[in-house]
């Protein structure tokens, strides 16, 4: 059974800082519609700090690669995109405490960890039209998938379809959370910056693991 190692999670980290390279100016223009306007700015910054802090040198086990990559979001993303990115990754090392290559279900319990320290951090619950949109639906359907019976690429492909479908669904929604919410019922219409990236980091997941 193939599990998640720290070479599978350092590809993870190196697809998503690449993919959000190449979708910038869409989490850009997403962004300028209801927000601040440098969501893509941000993040690229943000995971190409990451990459150099990848190759400065091996971080080690799986779960110190992913607090290094957490602390690294933190400390080079203003706004509220580093702290939740960094907060998530943080709770999901938290998650592989002991650096070992893990099963389908330790990852899920994992990345569930990251999901509550996102809800933690931004108070937002489903419907705020926030990446909480994304995730939630992607691990509900990443934990549907494990206990069919399925393994880490099956489950996670799983979860990238449910949070592209999470983030199509955050278009019609008004704003609950963040400056999306000063805009009130004008920020219907829009597709959320942050759920767009998040879509982009499970398809990521879902390409580069196990």
């Amino acid at each position: 059974m193939p599990e998640v190692t720290a070479e599978g999670l350092e590809r993870w980290l190196r697809r998503f800082a690449d993919v959000v390279h190449d979708h910038a100016a869409e989490l850009t223009e997403l962004d300028s519609a209801i927000g601040d306007a440098d969501h893509g700015s941000n993040m690229d910054r943000g995971m190409r700090a990451v990459v150099g802090a990848l190759d400065d040198g091996a971080a080690g086990a799986a779960d110190a690669m992913l607090k290094k990559a957490g602390m690294t979001l933190v400390s080079t993303v203003g706004g509220a995109s580093g702290p939740l990115y960094g907060t998530f990754f943080l709770r999901v090392g938290g998650g592989l405490a002991g650096g070992q290559a893990v099963d389908a279900a330790t990852l899920g319990r994992a990345l569930r960890a990251g999901l509550e320290g996102v809800v933690a951090r931004g108070k937002a619950e489903p419907g705020d039209k926030t990446m909480v949109d994304a995730l939630v639906p992607a691990l509900d359907a990443y934990d549907a998938a494990v206990a069919g019976g399925a393994g880490i690429a099956e489950a996670l492909s799983a979860a990238a379809d449910a949070a592209e479908e999470g983030c199509a669904a955050t278009i019609p929604l008004v704003a609950r959370k963040g400056r999306a919410s000063y805009l009130g019922p004008r920020s219907a219409g829009h597709q959320d910056p942050g759920a767009t990236s998040t879509a982009l980091l499970l398809r990521s997941a879902a390409d580069s693991l196990p």
